[in-house]
C-alpha cells in the first residue's frame, strides 16, 4: 500500500513538474515576442523583470521538487529493497513449509505402502495364524513361568491346540483364530446387499471355528476343564463378533467356548494368574501351620523332658545335701577323737 502511494505520488510531481517546464516555456517565448517588439518600453522592461523573477522562482522550486524526487527514489528504492528482502524470506519459510510437507508426504506414502504389504502379507490364513500364536505366546510368557503353559500341545487323540494353561482344576486349552477374509470384504464393499451377504458369511466363519474348538479341545477324559478359550488377536474383529449377533455369543456358551480378544484376555490371564497365586498361598499357608503344629509338639516334649530334669537335678542337690551333712557330722566325730589324744 505505501508503495502504490509513493509510485502515485511521484507520477503527480513529474506532471508538474512537466506543467511548470511548458508554462515557462510559452511564457518565455512570449516574452521575447513582446521584447522584440517593444525594447524601450518602460512597462515591458518591469514586465520582463517580473517575469525572470518568476522564473527564478519556478527553477527554485523545480529544483525543490527534483531534490524531493530523488529523496522519494531513494525512499522507494529502500523500502522496495526491504519489501523484496521480506518477500524472499517467506519465500524461503515456504520452500522449508513445502520440503516439509513433501518429506512427510513420503512417510505417509511409505506408510500406506507397508500397511498395504501387511495386508497382503495377512491374507495368508496361515501367516495370520503365526500372528496370532506368538502374540498369544508373548501374553502367556508376561503371566505365567514356563511350567504353568505350554505350546502347541498335543492331545493323545492327535489334536494340536495352540497353548493350554496348567492348573490345579485341570488344562486350559486357547486356540488363536483370526476369521479376516469375509470380514475384509464386508468393509471393502459399498453395496449394503453385498456388506450382509459378507456379514453372515463372517458370522458362519466364527461359528465354524467356535464348534471345531469345542469339539477338538474339550477333552476331560485327558484332564481339560469343561470349556475352552478362542482368542481373537484383532480387537476390531472381537468387536464386530459380539456386537453383531447376539445369538453369536450364545452359540459360543453353549459350546463352552470362551472369546477373548488381546485385552479381555491380558484380564482373564490375570484372574488365572490371582487363582494360582491364591492355592500357592493356601499351600504355603498348611505348610505353616503343619510346622507351628510340629514346634508346639517339640514345645511340648521339651517342656516334659525339662521337667524331668529339673526334678532329677532337685533329688541330686538334696542327696548333696545329705551328703554334706553327713560329712560335716564325720568331720566333727574326726575333730572329738582327735582332742581325745
Amino acid at each position: 500500500m505505501q508503495i502504490s502511494m509513493m509510485i502515485f505520488i511521484a507520477i503527480i510531481a513529474v506532471l508538474l513538474i512537466a506543467g511548470f517546464g511548458a508554462f515557462f516555456y510559452l511564457l518565455n517565448k512570449k516574452f521575447q515576442e513582446l521584447t522584440e517588439k517593444q525594447k524601450n518600453d518602460p512597462t515591458i522592461n518591469l514586465l520582463n523583470q517580473n517575469i525572470q523573477g518568476i522564473q527564478s522562482n519556478i527553477q527554485s522550486n523545480i529544483q525543490g521538487m527534483q531534490s524531493n524526487m530523488q529523496n522519494m527514489q531513494s525512499n522507494m528504492h529502500l523500502q522496495l529493497s526491504k519489501t523484496t528482502e521480506a518477500i524472499n524470506q517467506r519465500l524461503d519459510n515456504a520452500a522449508k513449509i513445502i520440503n516439509g510437507v513433501n518429506k512427510e508426504l513420503g512417510q505417509m506414502q511409505e506408510v500406506g505402502r507397508q500397511m498395504k504389504d501387511l495386508q497382503d502379507f495377512l491374507r495368508s490364513p496361515k501367516l495370520r495364524g503365526n500372528i496370532g500364536e506368538q502374540v498369544l505366546r508373548d501374553l502367556l510368557e508376561q503371566f505365567f513361568s514356563k511350567k504353568h503353559f505350554e505350546l502347541q500341545y498335543k492331545f493323545r487323540e492327535g489334536q494340536i491346540v495352540d497353548a493350554i494353561i496348567k492348573t490345579d482344576k485341570g488344562i486350559i486349552p486357547i486356540d488363536s483364530k483370526f476369521p479376516m477374509e469375509n470380514f475384509q470384504k464386508m468393509f471393502k464393499t459399498e453395496s449394503e446387499k453385498e456388506k450382509n451377504n459378507f456379514s453372515r458369511e463372517f458370522i458362519k466363519d466364527v461359528k465354524k471355528h467356535i464348534n471345531d474348538i469345542s469339539k477338538k479341545y474339550i477333552l476331560p477324559q485327558e484332564g481339560t476343564i469343561d470349556f475352552a478359550v478362542m482368542y481373537i488377536p484383532s480387537e476390531t474383529i472381537y468387536y464386530e463378533i459380539i456386537r453383531n449377533d447376539e445369538n453369536l455369543n450364545t452359540f459360543a456358551q453353549e459350546k463352552k467356548v470362551l472369546i477373548v480378544s488381546p485385552n479381555s484376555f491380558y484380564y482373564f490371564l490375570r484372574v488365572i494368574m490371582i487363582g494360582m497365586e491364591g492355592k500357592r498361598i493356601e499351600e504355603a499357608s498348611k505348610i505353616i501351620l503343619q510346622t507351628l503344629n510340629a514346634i508346639q509338639k517339640d514345645s511340648i516334649r521339651f517342656g516334659e523332658n525339662l521337667g524331668v530334669l529339673t526334678t532329677h537335678i532337685t533329688n541330686a542337690k538334696s542327696a548333696i545335701d545329705r551328703v554334706n551333712n553327713e560329712y560335716s557330722k564325720l568331720s566333727g566325730k574326726i575333730d572329738q577323737v582327735k582332742l581325745l589324744k
